[in-house]
């Protein structure tokens, strides 16, 4: 009983993060096309598009995850907190970059972060695709 319960909250917890990624990269998404068109470029419109994008992808991946009964809580965890950081550093940062003119400051160093993002990303794929292989067998 413990368990469905600890599982049962693993669920919502994700789910719900799920649903605030989505709507903030709505959200996020309607003030690029609309109320940052006047101040940026057409590249850092498109590479702020990027990071809406990106969070968009990985906010379905996250529902997918939540809905997903045929993970442990443990991997389902692990993947969680990889999308979650990924989102945060890759998103995040390409956020960043791309309203430099406007806020004035340099995020530059902050560009590192992108590619770290990136791969912890990949790994929270990666994860999921190596327990869908382990369960086959």
């Amino acid at each position: 009983m413990c368990f469905s319960i600890q599982n049962k909250n693993m669920e919502r917890k994700i789910t719900g993060v799920a649903a605030l990624m989505g709507m903030t990269a709505i959200i996020l998404g309607a003030f690029g096309a609309h109320a940052l068109k006047k101040y940026l470029s057409v590249a850092e419109l498109t590479t702020f598009e990027t990071g809406v994008k990106y969070q968009l992808y990985h906010a379905l991946f996250l529902l997918f995850l939540g809905l997903n009964t045929t993970l442990s809580e443990k991997v389902k965890k692990t993947i969680f907190q990889l999308v979650i950081f990924g989102v945060l550093f890759f998103s995040g940062s390409i956020y960043l970059l791309a309203t430099k003119t406007i806020t004035g400051l340099n995020f530059k160093p902050v560009g590192i972060v992108t590619p770290i993002g990136g791969a912890l990303l990949i790994g929270a794929w990666a994860l999921l695709f190596w327990n869908v292989l382990k369960k086959k067998q």
